[in-house]
């Protein structure tokens, strides 16, 4: 299983074409995700105060892209304090079909940073 952080009218625009698309597709040539030990770090890195989130939680089998395993590759990498020392995370290499989604959860900071949906597979 991975994951994704996206947000809720991105989530919806994604069911209404047929597939999801992340603006990192265009910029970066792939949608980031992240392993389960990953979410909290990249959430807290990168997604401080969006009250609109949400988890895509995605079956790695079942994406028909290319998923590579690779090095981190920060938007604002002042800003990776805490995911700086990961090693790799999964990169989706093009749409990803809906059908590879088995989960949109709820995704919510707390006083202390975000924490996983008790609900997370």
């Amino acid at each position: 299983m991975i994951y994704h952080i996206t947000s809720r009218k991105a989530w919806r625009a994604a069911q209404e074409h047929g597939w999801y698309s992340a603006p990192s597709l265009q910029s970066e040539g792939f949608v980031h995700c992240s392993a389960r030990q990953q979410i909290l770090p990249v959430a807290n890195d990168f997604y401080r105060n969006r009250r609109d989130l949400i988890l895509l939680c995605i079956d790695e089998n079942r994406i028909i892209a290319e998923v590579k395993w690779e090095a981190p590759a920060h938007p604002v990498a002042s800003q990776a304090s805490q995911t700086q020392n990961e090693r790799t995370f999964p990169h989706i290499y093009g749409r990803l079909n809906l059908d590879a989604v088995v989960g949109a959860l709820a995704f919510e900071e707390t006083a202390n940073g975000f924490a996983l949906p008790p609900d997370l597979p």
